[in-house]
This record gives structure tokens, sequence and C-alpha cells, in this order.
């Protein structure tokens, strides 16, 4: 049996942001919701999907940049 100590890691960090984000949209948007009413919750949804617009960005770039330097770097 392998442990791969490197990809336990990356593996949880992985499920722990899906986790926050999972909470963020559900449980934020059922708050508002039950707080504020379905106008607001749509209106909250739309600005959580805006704010994550800049930040697919910069992870996109990021793993682009991680990409090129893994290609490039010799072994």
């Amino acid at each position: 049996m392998k442990r791969d100590l490197r990809e336990f890691a990356k593996q949880t960090n992985i499920r722990l942001a899906i986790g926050a984000f999972v909470l963020l949209f559900v449980v934020g948007t059922a708050l508002i919701y039950f707080i504020y009413g379905p106008g607001a919750a749509v209106v909250g949804l739309l600005c959580l999907f805006g704010s994550m617009v800049p930040i697919a960005l910069i992870l996109f770039a990021l793993y682009g940049i991680d990409w090129i330097v893994k290609l490039v770097r010799p072994k």
C-alpha cells in the first residue's frame, strides 16, 4: 500500500474548497431566502455567481502558469 501524502493533501484541499462553495451557495442563499424573500435570494445568487467570475479567471491563470512551468522545467 502506497502512501502519497501530497496527493492526500491535494485531495483534502479540493474537498474543503468544494464544501466551502456548497455552504456559501446553498446555506447562504437559503438564509437570504428565509430572511428577505425569494427576490433577494435570486439577487444574492446572481451576486455570488458574479463574484465567482474574477476568482475563476485568477485560478485559470494560475493553473495555466503552473502547466507552463511544468512543461518547460527540465526533468
